[in-house]
Formats: C-alpha cells, sequence, structure tokens
C-alpha cells in the first residue's frame, strides 16, 4: 500500500479528495437533516455534481420545506440563499442531461420555492420539457401540466398539446391518480365529447384506485365542477371515499369539498353531517384569523345556534387582525348563515371599507350583495362604493365586467345611470351573452324603477336601451344552434326581462333543438320548464319520450327534475302511464340511496298528479325515516327548512285523503294552522246561506275518513240537503305563464276539497279582473250565478 501511494503520489492525491461514486453523495443528501447541511454539500461539492445529484438537492430541500410550519418565511430564507442560487446555475448547465422525471421535479419545485415564470431557469426547464413532450410518462406529462397551471397558461398551446396526448393515450392509461390530474388541469380546452370520455374512464379505474387516495376523488369531483357536469354515479363514488376517511380530513380538505359541492349543487347529507361533527370538533383548535375564517366560512352554514353564537363571538374577537379577503370571506358566510348580529356586521363592514380600494370589480359586487341582504346602512360607506365603482367603470372594457358594475351600482340607495354609461353599455351589447344582458336589463329596471318612484320620471334613453336589450337577446337566441351552449347560458337566467321579454323566444329555441335533448341535458330542461311555468306541450312530450328510451342512463337523484314540470304544470304526456310507471319502477330499487329531503319533495310532487307509489310512502312515513329528516332539516336555512316540512305536509294530506286504505295518520294539525285561511259557506237544500259555524272544515284539520271509501266524511254535520261551499280566487300563480291552464297545487287543492265534501267554485283572475266584470254589480251577479246557480241571481249574500 505504501509502495502504490509513492508510485502515484498525484493520483492518490486525487482519488482522496473527489466521492468514490455520486451514491455516497445522494445517500449523504437523504440522510441530511436540515436544509443546511445540504447547502454545504453543494458548497463543498459543486464543482462535480451530477444532474442526479442537483436533482436529489432539489428534492431534499423541498422535502424539508413542507414540514415547515412557517412556510412563506423559509421559502424567503431558501430561495435567496447563495447556495441556493449556485444550484439554479447547475441546473440550468444539466438540465438536458436530466432525465424525465428529474427535469420536470426540478421545474416544480423552483416554482414551489417562488421563482418567478420569466426567470431564465423556468423558460429553459419549460423549453426542454416542451421538446421532450411527445415521450413522457403519464405521471411525468400530469406534473409538468401542474407546473403549467401555476404560471396560469390553462390555454397555452402548450396546454392544448398535452390534452392531444391525453386524448389519442386515453385507451393505454391505467393510472387514474395521474389522469385525475391533467383532468383538471385541461378542462378548460376540451369538447364535450371528449369530457364524457374522460368521465367513462374514470369510471373504468375507479375501483383500480386505494380507497385512501381522497386527494384522487378530490380531483374527479373538481373536474365534474370545472366542466359543470353533475355526474351522480361519479360524485357518489368519490364522496364514499371521502366519508371513509372523514375522521382523517383536514380543515382545508373539507372546505374544498363543500365548496365544490355547492357548485356542483350535490347535496349528500351524510357528508354534511359527518363534516359538521368534524369540524366543530375543531373549533378549539384553530386561534388564528386565518385558519379561524376558514372553519366559520365552512361550518357556520351547518351549524346550530349554540355553534353560530360561538363562531361569531371568536370572530369579533379576532377581527382587528382580518385581512381584506378574510373579511369578505366573513361577510359571506354570515350572509350564508343569515346572520343578524349588527355588531359584528359593522365591524367587518369598517373593515371592508378600509380596504375599499383593494378589492376587484367582481369582489366589491359580492360586497354589494352581501351588505344589501344582511341590510347594512351607512351613507358614508355607499357613497365611497358608489365612486370606486364608478371609476372601475370608466375604463372598463369587457362586457361581463361591465354587467356586474352596473349590477352592483344598481343595487346601491338611489340608482341612476346617466348618458355616458348608457352610452357605454349600448357599444358592447353586440358582444353580450344571454347572461349579460340579463344583469344589464335587471339593472336597468331597477334604475327605471328608482326614477319613477322617486324622481316622477322615465328617462327616454332608458327605455330604448330596454328595447335594444330585447333585440340582442332575441338576436343571440335565434342564431343559437346548440342545446348544451343555449342551456349554459339560459340556465341561471331569471327575473322580469327575461320572463317577459325572452321566455317565450326560448321556449321556441329549445323546440327547435329539442332532438338534441338526452339523458345528460334532461334533468336541467326540465327543470327550467317547471321554473318558468310555461307549458310547452312538444317540449314535455319530448322529455317524457327520452325518459322512457333512455330511463337506464337517468340517475335516480335526477328524477325529481325529470317529473317536476308534468306535476307542477298539470300535465299529462300521451304516454302518462308508460313515462310515470317507468320512472317510478326505476326509483324504487335506489330508494335506500336517496336522502329523505328528495323523497319527501318526490312523493309531494308525485301526489300532486295523484299518483301514490306504496314503496315510497312507507319508506316516508316511519319513525326512523322522520327522526333522519329531523336531523338534515337542522342543516337548512330557514326557508328550505320551511318548505320541506310544508311538502310533507301536504304529501300527509295527500295521503290522509286520496289512500286512506294506507292508514296514515294525519300529524301536521298543529303545523299547518297558520295555513287555515278560506273563503266557504254553506247552503242549505233551498240554496239559502247558513250561518256560518261549527260546519265549517278546512284542509288544516282533516276528519277521520273511513278505509272502505275516501268519499264518506265522518264527523261533518249539516243538515239535510245543504251543501258546503268552497269559494277560491286564482290570481295569476295559479296558472300557466302561456296559457289559461290550471297548475298542479290548484287542482290538487280542488280534488281535496271535493273529497271533503265541498261544491269548490274556482274564479279566475282572468275573468274577474275583465271587462266584462268592471263594475261591482256584475261581479255580485257573477258571483250569484257560479254560487247559487243560473237564474238565482236575486239571492243577497255577505
Amino acid at each position: 500500500m505504501l509502495r502504490l501511494r509513492a508510485i502515484c503520489p498525484f493520483s492518490w492525491r486525487m482519488f482522496q479528495f473527489r466521492p468514490f461514486s455520486f451514491e455516497p453523495l445522494i445517500s449523504q443528501m437523504t440522510k441530511s437533516t436540515d436544509e443546511e447541511q445540504i447547502f454545504d454539500l453543494i458548497e463543498k461539492n459543486k464543482a462535480i455534481l451530477t444532474e442526479e445529484q442537483v436533482g436529489c438537492a432539489f428534492s431534499m430541500l423541498w422535502q424539508f420545506q413542507r414540514q415547515k410550519i412557517s412556510l412563506l418565511k423559509n421559502v424567503e430564507y431558501i430561495r435567496e440563499h447563495p447556495q441556493f442560487l449556485t444550484l439554479q446555475d447547475l441546473a440550468t448547465t444539466k438540465m438536458e442531461f436530466m432525465n424525465d422525471t428529474t427535469l420536470v421535479n426540478v421545474l416544480y419545485i423552483t416554482q414551489q420555492f417562488g421563482i418567478k415564470a420569466h426567470d431564465p431557469l423556468i423558460e429553459a426547464l419549460v423549453t426542454e420539457a416542451w421538446r421532450r413532450l411527445e415521450r413522457f410518462d403519464i405521471s411525468v406529462l400530469s406534473k409538468f401540466s401542474s407546473c403549467l397551471v401555476d404560471q396560469h397558461l390553462y390555454f397555452s398551446p402548450l396546454m392544448g398539446e398535452i390534452a392531444d396526448i391525453v386524448n389519442r393515450n386515453l385507451e393505454s392509461i391505467q393510472d387514474l391518480r395521474s389522469l385525475s390530474v391533467l383532468m383538471v388541469n385541461i378542462s378548460s380546452l376540451i369538447s364535450q365529447r371528449f369530457q364524457e370520455q374522460l368521465v367513462n374512464k374514470t369510471e373504468l379505474l375507479f375501483d383500480t384506485i386505494d380507497p385512501s387516495q381522497v386527494n384522487t376523488a378530490r380531483r374527479i369531483v373538481q373536474f365534474l365542477r370545472n366542466i359543470k357536469y353533475s355526474y351522480y354515479p361519479l360524485l357518489e363514488r368519490c364522496n364514499q371515499v371521502f366519508l371513509s376517511n372523514m375522521n382523517h380530513l383536514d380543515l382545508d380538505f373539507i372546505s374544498k369539498i363543500l365548496s365544490l359541492y355547492h357548485s356542483l349543487q350535490f347535496y349528500n347529507f351524510q357528508f354534511f353531517l359527518m363534516a359538521k361533527k368534524r369540524l366543530t370538533e375543531m373549533i378549539p383548535l384553530f386561534d388564528h384569523p386565518a385558519n379561524f375564517v376558514k372553519l366559520l366560512v365552512a361550518l357556520g352554514p351547518l351549524a346550530g345556534p349554540q355553534e353560530k353564537d360561538r363562531l361569531k363571538s371568536t370572530i369579533l374577537l379576532m377581527s382587528e387582525e382580518l385581512t381584506s379577503q378574510q373579511a369578505l370571506a366573513v361577510m359571506e358566510a354570515m350572509e350564508e348563515m343569515e346572520s343578524r348580529n349588527s355588531h359584528l356586521i359593522k365591524k367587518i363592514a369598517s373593515i371592508l371599507c378600509k380596504h375599499l380600494d383593494n378589492y376587484k370589480p367582481v369582489e366589491l359586487l359580492r360586497i354589494t350583495q352581501t351588505l344589501i341582504f344582511l341590510h347594512f346602512q351607512s351613507k358614508d360607506f355607499f357613497v365611497k362604493l358608489r365612486e370606486l365603482l364608478l371609476s372601475y367603470l370608466k375604463v372598463s372594457v369587457v362586457p361581463s365586467e361591465i354587467a356586474l358594475l352596473v349590477c352592483a351600482l344598481s343595487m346601491l340607495p338611489s340608482p341612476h345611470l346617466d348618458e355616458a354609461r348608457i352610452s357605454q353599455i349600448e357599444a358592447v351589447l353586440p358582444q353580450c351573452d344571454l347572461s349579460d344582458l340579463n344583469d344589464f336589463a335587471t339593472s336597468v329596471l331597477r334604475c327605471i324603477q328608482y326614477d319613477h318612484t322617486y324622481l316622477d320620471s322615465t328617462p327616454g334613453k332608458q327605455l330604448k336601451l330596454l328595447q335594444k336589450l330585447d333585440y340582442h337577446g332575441r338576436q343571440r337566441l335565434q342564431k343559437c344552434n346548440d342545446l348544451n351552449l343555449l342551456w349554459k347560458e339560459v340556465k341561471s337566467l331569471k327575473g322580469d326581462w327575461f320572463a317577459h321579454s325572452l321566455l317565450e323566444e326560448t321556449v321556441v329555441t329549445l323546440q327547435r333543438l329539442m332532438d338534441e335533448i338526452n339523458y345528460m341535458n334532461i334533468a336541467g330542461i326540465a327543470s327550467f320548464i317547471s321554473r318558468s311555468n310555461y307549458l310547452s306541450t312538444s317540449l314535455l312530450d319530448r322529455i317524457a319520450s327520452v325518459v322512457i328510451q333512455q330511463i337506464e342512463k337517468i340517475h335516480p337523484f335526477a328524477i325529481l327534475g325529470v317529473i317536476l314540470p308534468f306535476c307542477a304544470l298539470n300535465y299529462d304526456p300521451p304516454q302518462r302511464d308508460e313515462f310515470f310507471g317507468t320512472c317510478i319502477q326505476h326509483l324504487n330499487s335506489h330508494l335506500s340511496k336517496l336522502d329523505p329531503i328528495m323523497l319527501v319533495f318526490l312523493g309531494s310532487s308525485l301526489a300532486t298528479i295523484e299518483y301514490f307509489p306504496e314503496n315510497l310512502l312507507k319508506a316516508i312515513f316511519n319513525i326512523k325515516f322522520l327522526a333522519k329528516l329531523d336531523s338534515q332539516l337542522e342543516l337548512l336555512c330557514s326557508s328550505l327548512n320551511m318548505k320541506v316540512q310544508f311538502r310533507l305536509m301536504e304529501l300527509n294530506r295527500a295521503v290522509c285523503l286520496e289512500c286512506p286504505e294506507y292508514q296514515i295518520p294525519w300529524f301536521h294539525e298543529r303545523f299547518c294552522q297558520q295555513y287555515n285561511k278560506g273563503f266557504e259557506c254553506i247552503l242549505d237544500k233551498r240554496k239559502n246561506p247558513l250561518p256560518y259555524g261549527s260546519h265549517n272544515l278546512t284542509l288544516g284539520k282533516l276528519p277521520k275518513i273511513h278505509s272502505e271509501s275516501n268519499t264518506q266524511i265522518a264527523g261533518s254535520r249539516l243538515p239535510p240537503g245543504a251543501e258546503k261551499i268552497a269559494l277560491e280566487f286564482l290570481d295569476s300563480r295559479a296558472f300557466c305563464r302561456n296559457t289559461p291552464h290550471l297548475k298542479g297545487k290548484s287542482a290538487m287543492k280542488k280534488r281535496h276539497l271535493e273529497i271533503l265534501g265541498y261544491h269548490v267554485i274556482q274564479i279566475p283572475h282572468f275573468e274577474w279582473n275583465s271587462m266584462a266584470l268592471s263594475t261591482k254589480g256584475a261581479r255580485m251577479d257573477y258571483l250569484r250565478e257560479r254560487i247559487f246557480g243560473a237564474g238565482k241571481s236575486d239571492r243577497c249574500f255577505y
């Protein structure tokens, strides 16, 4: 050994000062306990570091970073460290020798450390990755797509190439975790057909993932939200993953899922109940505003009275520490919670006012909407808000932004549009979609109403603007030739302008495109028809036909939306029995999967058209179901809570009256006492009125009914030959919007009163308000004839 050292002194010296190979150095890096050890290794070995060692150094630095509590502070320290700069230089020189995984990993980590997209290293890494794009495997491709998303390159040609690669190789992809990342990242670029292919592929691969992979399930839900597709089979499977892992989910994850479910209008009360329990347990854990605000936003709408008080009192103590975004989140959460805590509202509003100049236009609209809902009043605040909105509006050129700014201005006290703003609106009308046009029209109508009420004038320019809005709305509808594109624009439209100016044209367009109605869009189209109160028999017939042909593809959750227009508008399609029979049969095998609230709405809707499925009624009218329903009602806002209870009462009443053989008890007498309002009278056998007394019987207090006949009323004692008369005045809400066709609820009420022994006289508003009945005398004659019959006009009544 000594002889060898004497012969080769130079070689021995070199051998002493360089590592035996790159493995020992990588081993030293992986055994390091902090960033400083990594930086020491970089400094000592920078002249000989290989591309693998450079990649390992980046990975270890990021691994240490993820373990930190104070992320931002440590990121700045790492980013500005001299050896991190050295590491970046090494990455620049060695990137072409890196393998694909190392290359993309280095790009990802440098971005996580806050290196800007225009940095030469980032640009070089992206360029090199783009050059290799076609050879990336699915996991590397998914990570690279996430790097592009971090740079906000959602619509870039590069992201388009990634989407194309996924499309070409979709059949061979077997890694759902990586695919789910790609699905989210390319969702803004893909066609509807490609969306459907991705959904189908996800269903095929879903069972291949471990049940604990909650992030994969979350990304699937996020993808569905991005493409605005509430695909229930996948949502249910993802939801099951979340439920089975609820004890391991943190605040951020639960908050994200609640937000996604809200966007998709997917309401799974088992998830809500478990999330409420989990979040309630977290209340004592958070004393920092950032986390506590997130907890308030997530838990507030679900919480009970005591939890809400705890949340509000705690956030009040933290209010001075809130940032502008946190204050906005708190105010919107208070709206969701239907809070009327004036002290907290004023406190949060003062923080909003302090930061008002920092908010974007869309945030100013949200602030305006929330404060108006919470009945906040402050002249100084609204003056400042109006000035800021106007300053944004004067320089805005984007139609959607102009629409939301005008909308916010119109909601403030004393709304007014000057000529300059009207001209600005007119200039962008050709570029507006139906949603923008609707926002403009709603805003203009508010201004017209204010001018007419308080200034006793209606400016002609505003009326001309409304006419132009009508014209552009009709033009957009007439040019539309794709049902799904039309549906995206009209599904959220509401308000007086749309109903009076565009609804009929919208229905005509739907009729023109109704061959495109299928199992994917049928529930949405049907719900739109029921909301609009517009009876289109051709559209409803088409919906019924699609249901019969494609029922196996329609999810049970969608059945309520499908049958709703038929029930609400009191319409029987030509295949009535086959249509409703198909829907009910499809529901029967899935009753256990449906939430109690949905079952109540289903039962109530079917009862409107005289359908009483025995399996559905047995599922609803039992102690276990009602207890579960009560627990879910606690999660609802007060208005929806009352609506559900009222629907259950209606169903209970309908079953008692129309299906006494089911022997379901009447248990809503106390609840519906407030609804016992009617106009009834009793005539003796000579058609003379009897004194109003104990003979009356309202729909709030039902008699016992013999099970062998649903028309025999026990306990209703009348003089021999006497007749009970129920007189009901029907306003426009009792009829379809476009035709004097009686809607389902009014028809059911008439049916129930007749079962109770009344002779029902319904007086339509269009008869009562007609020119023929314009005088008091004519109306008295009309009532005498309707009540006492022809030739009895000499009788009097009170």
